[in-house]
C-alpha cells in the first residue's frame, strides 16, 4: 500500500527530518524539463505547483510534463477553485486565516468541494498565512487581505494555533513571491512552540544561509520558488546543505 503525502510528511516531521520542496508556477515552465532534472539530481522531496495568478499556463499539461520526468510528489498550491487536477498527487487545501476574506476562508472551497470528491486527490487541509515580506506581493493583492506584521510573531502563534484547533493539519507561512525578505525566525520559532503539525515556510528565500535560519527555526519544509531560476546551483546548494544539516 502506497504511504499517503501527508502521512509521509507527518512520519519525517516526527523523525525531525527536514524537507525541500520546490514551486512552480505553470506561467513560468519555460525551463520546466531543466529545473525538474536538478531536482531529481539533487534529491528534493517535494514539488508545489500553483500560484496566486495564472494567465496562461496548463495545470494539467505542466504535471504530465513533471511526473513524466520524475518520481517526486506534486502537490498542487492553488490560487483559486481553477486549479485543481486529478493528475497531482495530492492538493493543499488552502484556507488563508491570516486573514478575514471569507472567500478564502471557507467560500472557494465550497464551490470547489464537489469536484475535490470526484478528484480522488489526497487533501491536505493546510492553514495559510501571509507573512509581510517587506512588499506587496501578488498573493496579498489578488487575496485583498493583510498580511501579518513581520515584527508580530505572538498574532502568526496565536493565529496558527486556532487554525491547528479547528482541525488544519498543516500550517504554511508564506511572505510570498518576491518577497523583499522572508519569514522571521522568531516567527517560525513562534508557531512552532504552538502547534504539532507540520510547518512550511515560504517567500523570499534566496540562500542557503536563510534555509537553515528557516529549518533550524522550527521550518519542516522550506519552498524556494523565483530564487532557483535566478541561480542555477541554488538547488543543489540547499540540498548539500540541509544533509550535511542533518547528519550533525
Amino acid at each position: 500500500m502506497l504511504i499517503r503525502v501527508y502521512d509521509s510528511l507527518v512520519q519525517k516531521h516526527q523523525a525531525g527530518q527536514k524537507m525541500l520542496a520546490v514551486l512552480i508556477d505553470p506561467d513560468h515552465v519555460e525551463n520546466l524539463e531543466e529545473s525538474v532534472r536538478r531536482c531529481n539530481a539533487s534529491g528534493v522531496d517535494l514539488i508545489f505547483l500553483g500560484g496566486s495568478l495564472i494567465t496562461s499556463g496548463s495545470i494539467d499539461e505542466t504535471i504530465r510534463q513533471i511526473k513524466s520526468l520524475t518520481d517526486i510528489p506534486v502537490l498542487l498550491f492553488p490560487g483559486d477553485e481553477l486549479q485543481i487536477s486529478s493528475e497531482a498527487d495530492a492538493l493543499l487545501l488552502l484556507s488563508l486565516i491570516s486573514g478575514r476574506n471569507a472567500d478564502l476562508l471557507i467560500g472557494k472551497h465550497v464551490i470547489a468541494a464537489p469536484y475535490l470528491k470526484k478528484s480522488g486527490l489526497e487533501l491536505i487541509a493546510t492553514g495559510y498565512m501571509l507573512i509581510d515580506g517587506g512588499k506587496i506581493t501578488t498573493a496579498s493583492y489578488i487575496s485583498g487581505s493583510v498580511p501579518i506584521p513581520a515584527d508580530k510573531p505572538e498574532i502568526a502563534m496565536c493565529t496558527a494555533l486556532a487554525g491547528e484547533m479547528l482541525g488544519l493539519k498543516l500550517m504554511y507561512m508564506d511572505a510570498g513571491s518576491g518577497a523583499a525578505n522572508p519569514v522571521s525566525e522568531a516567527m517560525i520559532q513562534a508557531v512552532r512552540k504552538a502547534v504539532d503539525t507540520p510547518i512550511v515556510v515560504g517567500g523570499g528565500i534566496r540562500s542557503t544561509a536563510q534555509a537553515v535560519a528557516a529549518w533550524n527555526a522550527g521550518a519542516d519544509i522550506v519552498v524556494v520558488g523565483n530564487a532557483i531560476e535566478d541561480d542555477n546551483s541554488l538547488i543543489s546548494d540547499l540540498m548539500n546543505t540541509l544533509q550535511a544539516l542533518q547528519s550533525i
